[in-house]
């Protein structure tokens, strides 16, 4: 897939966001400068298994972690993982690096950190250097996000 993909996702066509284009980076705080962002405020997306073909989305404050206790804990699982390169491309049809809810091959329920849904956010937009803009509270309302705390700072 390519941006194209995540830009047309018709759940953008009714909110208010940016695309950014900056190319590659190399951290997290070169990202956030080319972004106009604070590095807390660049939203990743992880793409996380609960089972064979059951994922789910979680987007994570550029700055912290998935806490995996308390995302087991909200998810009612044992078990999670993290699918690797492959895997993670044939489920949502993007690379890693570049893995956005937006315009995904699977709609797979999405998690949002609650800090994501503070002030200006910008989220991958399913290509290196390709970035949305956009208020996380409409973030979390347009992807149907369950919001919570599942996420730590970085050690």
């Amino acid at each position: 897939m390519t941006e194209a993909s995540a830009l047309t996702d018709p759940r953008l066509v009714s909110v208010d966001h940016r695309v950014v284009r900056h190319g590659r980076v190399n951290s997290l705080e070169e990202a956030a400068t080319l972004r106009g962002v604070e590095p807390s405020a660049v939203i990743k997306t992880m793409v996380v298994r609960r089972s064979e073909d059951d994922y789910v989305f979680v987007l994570v404050p550029g700055d912290r972690v998935i806490d995996w206790p308390k995302l087991r804990d909200l998810l009612g699982e044992r078990r999670l993982s993290m699918p690797d390169q492959d895997e993670a491309l044939a489920v949502t049809g993007y690379a890693r690096g570049t893995i956005t809810p937006f315009g995904s091959t699977n709609a797979w329920p999405v998690i949002a950190d609650q800090r994501a849904a503070d002030g200006s956010v910008s989220i991958g937009a399913g290509a290196a250097g390709v970035s949305i803009t956009i208020e996380g509270s409409e973030l979390v309302e347009t992807l149907g996000a369950e919001i919570a705390d599942v996420t730590k700072i970085r050690d």
